[in-house]
This record gives structure tokens, sequence and C-alpha cells, in this order.
């Protein structure tokens, strides 16, 4: 599973077989994990972030969101 960005102590990464998904990020601290979906933007499913926390991971994966689909295209073959 590829870590791609790290953030404070947000770790956004994808797993090596989900090539058949659409391009999404997933992101874990700690305990907490979620998925957004990257194109549009959209929070596919979380669990331990509270409402707060996943607005402004909404927001850093908005802003990285070319970045991680660069990624995920040179990773899955895009």
């Amino acid at each position: 599973m590829p870590t791609i960005l790290r953030s404070g102590s947000f770790r956004f990464f994808f797993f090596s077989n989900e090539s058949q998904e659409p391009p999404h990020v997933h992101v874990e601290a700690g305990e907490n994990y979620a998925k957004f979906w990257l194109a549009p933007v959209t929070l596919a499913r979380s669990v331990g972030f509270n409402s707060a926390e996943l607005s402004r991971l909404g927001r850093l994966v908005e802003d990285n969101r070319e970045f991680f689909k660069e990624k995920w295209d040179e990773y899955f073959g895009g």
C-alpha cells in the first residue's frame, strides 16, 4: 500500500489491488480512517474522524487532487 503523502498525522495512500475502482485515496491517522473519491472529490466512507477533521481532509484531498490522480495513474497505468 503505497504512501503518497503525509500531512501532519495524516497518511494518504491507496491499496495495490484497487485498479478496478475509480481513482480514490485513503487516509488514516491512528485508528481513524477515511476514503475519498477523486472525481469529484467526495467522501466515500469514514471511521473515527469527527466532522472538523473530515472537512480538513476534504480540503487536503481537493488541494492535492491532481497530485493524487497522477500518482494513481503512475501506479495503475492510467
